[in-house]
């Protein structure tokens, strides 16, 4: 069991029988072109940064030297902010477009609050939204001091138990066939891709002689240590931060030697991508792991739909009853638990999972314009690949890609989930350890 006592939000709703039946008796709504967006809740990941570790880390696997980045490492770049700000006057012309907020001028950024981690890159890409959506406007991010972890983003440490360490290894180990050498047969044409890319691909001259090959990692599995419930190592734990290094060469427009020694186009990037979004669904979206990283984050945002659609402060809820938009700005691993932890999946731009630089989860609470009920829609949101490299501005009709995701237990054929349905759904997700 968790060492937490369950929020008091979600423990004043039914038990599991009483869900379904609440749900099958008062279906969700249909929606129509008459309804209302009342407020949007975004969990974003920050923009495009430099990677987390100088480059001296990454080179071992690699036959010639990694790029130099213009920032310190894991900081937002100067091209990710261009573009996070792109993304927040597209956010503003589509909030208009809905009659969520006016068109222009300051006097709706009062209804609108930003929360971001502490970090950087989080706290710099809360401050390009702002500038995009609310030009001039001096909308405050709201974000504690760099260098403290921030609980509606992080896992704590002291949160955790030798048992919650103990579950956590082996959901992954009942996910992989209890061998973590398992994962690296699974994915072994990628990993040859990424590996042969890191190799120079034979035509970098190679000034590494000792050169650790990808294939060449032993793999294992255990409880975990710090902040990680498990420890999962391998090729595929490697290869997922080294591929999204690649990710984010192409996406802040490196050329020449500087994207990937000149070895990678953009069909082999999407498949060495495959690798982090792997990673991720074994080391993240797995329940178990979800549980422990998401729950209190899903108690925010099911806090946050609720007091919008009471009108009334509810304590502990981020932001305030008369906000239209939420930013809660964070990290790929913010949205992937959350999206473990409610069982949500997407295809978006060809790739399965994905949580690249600025994507977000849209949770959309909607009015009935027929009978006044609320309900939930949920949609996955990003920049495309050339979107990003090429600093493409956004409009509404040239938007970002946005794809509509199913709530399983909740959603109804038009992906509308009633409010009430989707806070029980999320109080099972919570106390199950996903749904």
């Amino acid at each position: 069991m968790l060492p937490f006592s369950l929020p008091i939000s979600t423990l004043a709703f039914c038990c599991a029988l009483i869900a379904f039946t609440s749900q099958a008796q008062n279906p969700a709504p249909s929606s129509t072109q008459q309804d209302e967006l009342r407020y949007v809740i975004y969990l974003s990941r920050h923009g495009v940064r430099s990677p987390t570790e100088k480059p001296f880390r990454y080179n071992q696997y690699s036959a010639a030297p990694w790029p130099e980045w213009s920032v310190q490492p894991g900081y937002l770049t100067s091209h990710g902010y261009e573009l996070m700000k792109l993304f927040g006057a597209y956010d503003r012309a589509r909030f208009a477009d809905e009659g969520l907020l006016s068109a222009s001028g300051c006097d709706d950024a009062a209804r609108v609050t930003i929360l971001a981690d502490s970090d950087q890159r989080t706290r710099e890409t809360g401050k390009a939204l702002a500038e995009g959506i609310f030009p001039g406007c001096n909308l405050e991010v709201h974000a504690l001091a760099e260098g403290i972890n921030d609980p509606l983003f992080h896992l704590l440490q002291t949160s955790l138990t030798p048992d919650d360490r103990k579950l956590a290894a082996s959901a992954i180990a009942g996910r992989i066939g209890g061998d973590a050498a398992n994962l690296t047969a699974a994915y072994h044409p990628q990993l040859e891709t990424l590996d042969r890319i890191l190799a120079g691909c034979g035509r970098v001259p190679p000034q590494n002689g000792t050169r650790t090959s990808l294939l060449d990692v032993p793999s294992s599995l255990a409880s975990g240590k710090g902040d990680h419930p498990a420890t999962l190592r391998g090729p595929l734990a490697i290869a997922s931060t080294l591929s999204e290094n690649l990710l984010l060469e192409y996406t802040e427009g490196m050329k020449g030697n500087d994207l990937a020694w000149g070895c990678m186009d953009e069909a082999a990037l999407r498949e060495v991508m495959q690798l982090h979004a792997a990673d991720a669904d074994i080391t993240e979206r797995t329940p178990a792991i979800a549980r422990i990283y998401a729950s209190n984050l899903l108690d925010q945002i099911v806090m946050a739909l609720e007091q919008s659609a009471s009108g009334k402060a509810i304590k502990g809820a981020p932001g305030k009853p008369t906000d239209r938009v939420l930013f809660l700005v964070g990290h790929d691993t913010n949205i992937a638990t959350v999206a473990g932890l409610l069982n949500l999946t997407w295809i978006e731009d060809g790739r399965r999972d994905d949580t690249p630089p600025g994507s977000a989860l849209l949770f959309e609470l909607w009015r009935s314009t027929v009978d006044g009920k609320y309900y939930v829609k949920i949609k996955f949101t990003a920049q495309t690949l050339d979107q990003m490299r090429e600093t493409r501005p956004l409009t509404l009709s040239k938007p970002p890609l946005t794809v509509p995701v199913f709530v399983p237990g909740c959603s109804q054929e038009n992906f509308a989930c009633g409010i009430e349905e989707f806070k029980e759904t999320a109080n099972r997700a919570i106390k199950a350890g996903g749904y």
